[in-house]
């Protein structure tokens, strides 16, 4: 067999190892949860102008703020700078 199967069955392995909670090597990266909601309350913004502002829409930010999904990628970034210091950030875009 290539070394690459190899490679690929042991990860494998692994993985199915790590999911029934046997101890593994493997590392597990969970982003800290982020309120969405208080970010935006930060703001003072209402949820019409947080969204028309910072480029998100309307229906994602809701479902943000109601927990049934998570900003990942470049908005999770955005809201933590934002999160950090909104003044700035409105200055960078414009607002």
């Amino acid at each position: 067999m290539s070394k690459a199967y190899t490679e690929i069955s042991a990860g494998l392995k692994e993985a199915i190892s790590h999911a029934k909670g046997k101890k593994t090597r493997t590392r597990e990266h969970r982003p800290e949860p982020i309120d969405v909601k208080a970010i935006r309350e930060k703001t003072g913004m209402s949820q019409q102008r947080f969204c028309a502002t910072f480029g998100i829409s309307l229906g994602t930010l809701r479902h943000w703020e109601q927990g049934l999904r998570a900003p990942r990628g470049a908005a999770r970034v955005l809201l933590k700078v934002v999160a950090c210091n909104p003044k700035v950030v409105m200055k960078a875009i414009g607002e």
